[in-house]
């Protein structure tokens, strides 16, 4: 079955015919009826959608995760794109099996397998320490485990959540944290790099992913953090690390959120783990800015407030390219005594 329009292309007005995924399915009461509020879904976005009575009550059970045909008319409330139902049909799942469900699941721009690819071969090249790079590569060579990670979004909403978005956030930290390392030696690489690839391990339980993603019941009664400890618990007990790097790492996912307000269970309390808090915090900050600014329809403009980072943002203009070639580095020598120079009273 075709598709048909897709959620960031409908505007206000426009007639709609097309599949989407049920995200959201309440029964509420109006003034001449009971009517549905639903939350229509597909690979681009969501909207808001209503099923007014009389024909909300040909509809006993809606529930999320379910493919339908929807026909309506689009309109503009409270400057956002809603759709009134005049039709929808649900499909079975002989139907579902002939739809091409990447309409309905948004993913990382970039190939699973070449991003899992990528990650292995990081963690080859950067653990020089036998016993990190034999725990870390049976963490993610486990074939439970490494499905589910490179399936996984990293988030329900915020950043980074899409199919893939899990795998896609965990190398731009670990990559993030090799360049932290390089310019601040005195970090501990090897376990500021194993805390960077565990901190949101735990996220392949706390999520369900699929159609519909959203917290399991172990994600919202504990959360990413305490499911990533126990399950890197029996790796940790077979390791042949040093007991004080395995603690350590512990304190790495434990306060990388920072802040306990933030979620962190403790505040960092080594240099290490500050910087994978930054690292972390950044990633995911330039995750949302770019996904934001994809909305922007102009080269340069501003994007509708955003709660999750407190503030309008400005999509700025960037610097032209040119074709000139870069000054050549004068000697070392030149520069150090021009300075000297400007140094002298």
């Amino acid at each position: 079955m075709q598709k048909g329009q897709f959620v960031k292309n409908i505007g206000a007005h426009d007639a709609v015919e097309a599949l989407f995924v049920i995200a959201e399915a309440s029964q509420q009461q109006a003034k001449n009826g009971p009517f549905w509020r639903l939350v229509l879904k597909d690979a681009t976005g969501q909207m808001d959608a209503k099923i007014w009575s009389p024909l909300s009550m040909e509809f006993p059970a809606l529930a999320a995760g379910q493919i339908a045909l929807v026909r309506g008319r689009a309109s503009l409330y409270r400057e956002q794109v809603q759709l009134t139902i005049e039709g929808l049909e649900l499909l079975t799942e002989e139907q579902q099996a002939q739809v091409a469900l990447e309409d309905f699941m948004p993913s990382s721009p970039r190939p699973l397998e070449v991003m899992h690819e990528e990650l292995l071969s990081l963690i080859r090249q950067e653990f020089t320490h036998s016993p990190w790079r034999k725990l870390v590569l049976q963490v993610f060579t486990q074939e439970s485990i490494a499905k589910r990670f490179c399936l996984s979004p990293a988030a329900k909403g915020v950043h980074h959540a899409y199919v893939g978005g899990l795998l896609e956030h965990t190398l731009g930290v670990a990559r993030f944290a090799c360049t932290m390392a390089l310019h601040y030696p005195q970090l501990d690489k090897q376990t500021l790099l194993a805390g960077a690839l565990f901190h949101d391990i735990g996220k392949i339980e706390e999520f369900s992913g699929g159609l519909v993603n959203d917290y399991t019941d172990a994600g919202r009664l504990m959360g990413h953090i305490e499911l990533g400890l126990e399950l890197l618990a029996p790796f940790f007990a077979k390791a042949s690390l040093a007991p004080e790097l395995i603690q350590h790492v512990k304190h790495l996912i434990l306060s990388h959120h920072g802040q306990p307000e933030f979620g962190a269970a403790r505040i960092p309390q080594t240099a290490e783990a500050f910087a994978l808090h930054y690292a972390d915090n950044m990633d995911a900050k330039m995750a949302q800015c770019r996904q934001l600014f994809e909305d922007v329809p102009t080269e340069t403009g501003w994007t509708p407030y955003q709660a999750t980072l407190g503030r309008f943002m400005h999509k700025a203009m960037k610097s032209p390219e040119t074709a000139e070639k870069p000054e050549k580095a004068r000697p070392r020598k030149v520069v150090q005594k021009e300075c000297l120079s400007l140094l002298k009273v």
